[in-house]
């Protein structure tokens, strides 16, 4: 899926930034941890925004996985408009199954049941964001974007992608860029 490091100008393992003036709504203020990015196009999951009508207890009760030994304030991420109903845990590289995609050497990704069943029996990953749907670009459509300033990209902080205050990460995504979005405009300049 990836490399540690950018190839090819490729940016898998990188943060993904709204620009000001997002034209999606979907993706508005959105931090997307790209979980792959090649030839054949590009994936991630949104990092800061919750779905909120559906916790993890009610998803494990309604997967009928016993769930007696994990944080049950765990909460669910919007990961994008893409097969909305499919599950990825975007988490840290201490965990691995048959099922898991590893992207660099801070996160790895698993959408199997067995890394759900881990996790509600207390042996998941130290650090991880459950996320239902993934954002998903057609070749060449994230490079596009990226061309026309839809997006910033930044290399990914475990902090930013696992921390808790889903509010604070767009602005600390870019921060840790040195921009502050708020000084950013949507208007061209034209002569």
């Amino acid at each position: 899926m990836g490399a540690d490091k950018e190839c090819d100008g490729y940016l898998p393992g990188q943060l993904l930034i709204a620009m000001p003036g997002m034209a999606d709504p979907r993706f508005s203020q959105s931090v997307i941890y790209l979980c792959a990015h090649n030839e054949d196009g590009a994936m991630g999951l949104v990092v800061n925004k919750l779905i909120g009508s559906l916790s993890f207890t009610e998803l494990l009760k309604q997967m009928e996985i016993a769930s007696d030994k994990f944080d049950s304030s765990m909460e669910i991420h919007f990961g994008g408009p893409v097969e909305s109903g499919r599950g990825f845990v975007l988490h840290s590289t201490d965990y691995n199954s048959e099922g898991t995609i590893k992207v660099n050497s801070d996160f790895a990704v698993t959408a199997t049941i067995d890394v759900l069943k881990s996790i509600a029996g207390g042996k998941g990953p130290a650090n991880l964001m459950f996320a239902l749907g993934y954002a998903g670009w057609a070749p060449g459509q994230l490079d596009s974007e990226m061309q026309n300033n839809g997006w910033l990209h930044c290399t990914a902080d475990l902090s930013i992608v696992f921390g808790d205050d889903n509010q604070a990460k767009w602005k600390l995504a870019a921060a840790k860029m040195g921009i502050d979005l708020s000084l950013l405009t949507i208007e061209a300049g034209h002569a």
